[in-house]
C-alpha cells in the first residue's frame, strides 16, 4: 500500500469512528499513531510521539486555558453572571424583547469573564429563561436567544478554544486573543438587532416589560460590573500592550475574580476544590484532544494527505471563494457532528494549510473558524449549546423549539462571516497595532 492510500483509508475511518461514538481523543491518536506506525516502524513512531506530546503539556504558554477556566469558574462562584443579567435587565427591559437584550448583553460581558460557552449558556439559561417564561415571551425564541449569545463567550476573549486553535497551527495567541474583540463586539450588536427586529416583528414573542426603575436604580445595578470592567480591561490592555503574556494575562483574571467571589461569599460557597478539580479534567480533557489532534495532523503530513488535499484545492481550476466555500461547508456540516475543540483538532491538519497557501491571515482565519465552530455548537444533530440550554431549563422548552427559534439567529450568523470576508480588518485592525 502507498502511504497515500494508508492516509486516505485511515481519515475514512476515523469518520466511521466518530459516527460510531468514539471518544475523540482515542480516535485521533490511534488512527494517527497506527498509521504512522505502519508507514515508518516502531522506533520512529515511537519517537514522534515524545516529539509532540512532551512540548505540548510542558509549554508554559499552553497553561493559558486553565487559567482562563478557572477563571470562568470563580466568575460564576462570585456571582457575577447574575449582576449583569440585573444590570442589563434595568437598562435594556423596556425595549421591544428587553430580556432577552439583557440575556445577549449579561452573555456577551460575562463571555470576557467566562470563555466557556457551554458554562455561559448553562447559567443565563438559569437565570433568564424562567423569567422570560413567566412574562409571557415564546419559548423557542427565549431559549435560541440565550443558546446563541452563548457562543459569544468563546469568540470574546479570554478564550480556550482560541488557545486550541493556536496551538495547534503555531499563531500567536496574544494576538488571536485580542483579535476577538472587535468581532466579538460586532457579533454582539447583530445578535441583539436580530432579538429586536423579531420583537418589532412579532410583539408576541416578546411581550412588553412594565417594570419602570429610577436612573438611581440603574446607576446602583452597575455597583458589582465596575470590578469586573476593570479586571478585563487590566487583562486585555496588559495583553495588547505586551505587559502580559496570555497565562499571566490568564492569571491575573483568575485570581481577581477569587478576590471577587471571596468579597461575596465564603469560602466554603466558593467549593475551591470543586473548581479546581473542574479546572483539572476540563484542562486534561482538551489537552488530550490536542494532543490527539497534533498526532493525526503529522499522520496526514507523513502520509502526504495533506499536500494531495492541498494541490486539488490550491493548484487545481477552484478560484479563492470557491475553496473558501467548500472549508466553509466543512466546518458547517463537520461542527454539526462533534463538539469545537474535537471540530478543530480533525479539520485544521487540512484547511489550515490550505488556508495559507491562498493568502490568508493565520490570525484572521483563527477568528473565522471559531465563529464555524460556534455555528456548529446550536445547529442539529448534536447542537450542544441547544442540548445544555434544554437540559438547564427542563420543562420550560423542547429541543425542536429551540432549533426552530435558532433560524433567524443562524442568519445573523452567516451575516457575521460575510462581513469578514468583506473586512478583514474587523479581526486584524487590533493584533495590527499590537
Amino acid at each position: 500500500m502507498s502511504d497515500l492510500f494508508i492516509g486516505l483509508a485511515g481519515t475514512g475511518l476515523l469518520f466511521v469512528l466518530i459516527l460510531c461514538g468514539a471518544p475523540i481523543m482515542l480516535a485521533l491518536f490511534s488512527i494517527g499513531f497506527g498509521g504512522i506506525l505502519l508507514m515508518s516502524g516502531w522506533i520512529p513512531s515511537i519517537s514522534l510521539l515524545g516529539t509532540i506530546i512532551y512540548p505540548v503539556v510542558s509549554a508554559f504558554h499552553f497553561s493559558a486555558i486553565p487559567m482562563f477556566l478557572l477563571m470562568g469558574f470563580f466568575a460564576i462562584r462570585a456571582g457575577i453572571g447574575d449582576d449583569l443579567f440585573e444590570a442589563c435587565s434595568k437598562w435594556f427591559g423596556r425595549l421591544p424583547g428587553g430580556l432577552a437584550l439583557a440575556s445577549t448583553g449579561a452573555t456577551a460581558a460575562f463571555g470576557a469573564a467566562s470563555g466557556s460557552s457551554v458554562g455561559t449558556a448553562t447559567l443565563f439559561t438559569k437565570l433568564a429563561m424562567p423569567e422570560m417564561v413567566q412574562r409571557g415571551y415564546d419559548r423557542g425564541f427565549a431559549a435560541a436567544s440565550i443558546a446563541i449569545a452563548g457562543t459569544l463567550a468563546v469568540l470574546i476573549p479570554p478564550s480556550a478554544l482560541i488557545v486550541v486553535y493556536g496551538i495547534l497551527t503555531n499563531a500567536a495567541i496574544g494576538k488571536l486573543l485580542i483579535a476577538g474583540i472587535i468581532p466579538g463586539a460586532i457579533f454582539a450588536v447583530l445578535l441583539a438587532a436580530t432579538v429586536l427586529t423579531i420583537s418589532l416583528i412579532s410583539p408576541e414573542k416578546a411581550p412588553a416589560n412594565d417594570s419602570v426603575y429610577t436612573l438611581k436604580e440603574k446607576l446602583w445595578s452597575l455597583r458589582m460590573i465596575g470590578p469586573l470592567v476593570l479586571v478585563i480591561t487590566i487583562m486585555l490592555g496588559g495583553l495588547y500592550g505586551g505587559v502580559f503574556t496570555p497565562t499571566e494575562s490568564g492569571a491575573v483574571g483568575a485570581f481577581s475574580t477569587f478576590i471577587m467571589a471571596l468579597i461575596r461569599c465564603n469560602i466554603r460557597e466558593i467549593k475551591l476544590g470543586q473548581c479546581l478539580t473542574e479546572t483539572v479534567v476540563l484542562t486534561a480533557m482538551i489537552f488530550a484532544i490536542i494532543i490527539g489532534g497534533l498526532i493525526f495532523a503529522r499522520f496526514l503530513a507523513l502520509s502526504g494527505v495533506s499536500s494531495f488535499i492541498q494541490d486539488i484545492l490550491v493548484n487545481g481550476t477552484l478560484s479563492v471563494w470557491m475553496v473558501v466555500t467548500i472549508v466553509t461547508l466543512v466546518y458547517l456540516l463537520i461542527g454539526m457532528l462533534m463538539d469545537a475543540p474535537s471540530l478543530l483538532a480533525i479539520s485544521l491538519p487540512i484547511t489550515h494549510p490550505v488556508m495559507m497557501s491562498l493568502g490568508f491571515d493565520p490570525i484572521w482565519f483563527g477568528v473565522y473558524v471559531i465563529i464555524l465552530a460556534e455555528i456548529g455548537a446550536v445547529t442539529p444533530p448534536i447542537g450542544l449549546n441547544c442540548f445544555v440550554v434544554k437540559g438547564a431549563a427542563g420543562n420550560l422548552v423542547k429541543l425542536e423549539e429551540i432549533f426552530k427559534g435558532l433560524v433567524p439567529f443562524i442568519f445573523t450568523a452567516f451575516i457575521m462571516l460575510a462581513l469578514l470576508l468583506a473586512f478583514p480588518n474587523i479581526a486584524l485592525w487590533l493584533p495590527g497595532k499590537m
